[in-house]
């Protein structure tokens, strides 16, 4: 296929691609900053060590639901940074986060626009209940065609498990082939090299700025900062003869 309108499903990494997880973690991390004195810590030094704890707890403990995982983690990149450790109820609160990031200010309206062309599925490393959250919130209820988390998966991307379990369910809901899934996505390393080694076709959504996620090799099939620009090129192709 050799445009975007021959596709008829998108798979969705939600944090980072539609939600502005970056954002929302700092946010989270702002009472400990606070705590202790505001400390000269970067953007980039804290969302690097996140996302070394993520990462490596994902490995260790792929069954686990996110907030379990988010509160786990939060004392180790606390102590990384050299910050004074969090209370078991301080993890806990940044753990139950997630509901509270923010959605990037084109995510809506793109796809409402997106979806009358495509299904809209959800695959994200996410629990159900923050997803739920999430959606009723931030994204403003909007009505995907199916939600895949990690916790239905029982694994987390970039797992090779996950988007096949993605595919096998739209294939059996909605008779769609893998050669009609368009991975839709932020992160490289989560979804865009893992897509590529499945044959999978993908549109990297840049968001510019954008720290997690970022490997040296970038694997897309198309490329667009926002997804209101991917929208925009739909729109330009379905308008073209």
């Amino acid at each position: 296929m050799a445009n975007l309108k021959g596709f008829r499903l998108l798979s969705f990494d939600v944090y980072g691609t539609l939600i502005d997880y970056e954002t929302g973690i700092l946010s989270s991390f702002q009472p400990l900053l606070d705590a202790n004195g505001h400390p000269d810590i970067s953007r980039l030094q804290l969302l690097e060590a996140y996302h070394e704890f993520e990462v490596q707890q994902q490995q260790e403990t792929p069954d686990m639901p996110y907030t379990q995982l988010l509160a786990s983690i939060y004392g180790r990149v606390a102590e990384k940074l050299g910050l004074t450790p969090p209370t078991a109820e301080e993890s806990r609160v940044f753990g139950s986060s997630v509901g509270n990031w923010p959605a990037f200010p084109d995510t809506v309206a793109a796809l409402r626009r997106l979806a009358k062309r495509y299904r809209l599925v959800v695959l994200s490393n996410i629990d159900r209940s923050s997803f739920s959250l999430t959606n009723s919130g931030p994204l403003e209820s909007f009505p995907f065609d199916l939600v895949i988390t990690a916790q239905d998966v029982g694994t987390y991307k970039p797992n090779h498990r996950n988007f096949e379990y993605m595919l096998k369910a739209v294939k059996e809901k909605f008779g769609v082939d893998k050669d009609q899934v368009m991975q839709t996505a932020q992160s490289q390393f989560h979804d865009h090299h893992p897509s590529r080694a499945l044959g999978i076709k993908s549109t990297w959504i840049v968001r510019p700025g954008a720290i997690m996620g970022n490997r040296e090799r970038e694997i897309y099939d198309w490329k667009f900062d926002t997804l209101e620009d991917m929208a925009d090129a739909l729109d330009a192709e379905l308008i073209t003869p």
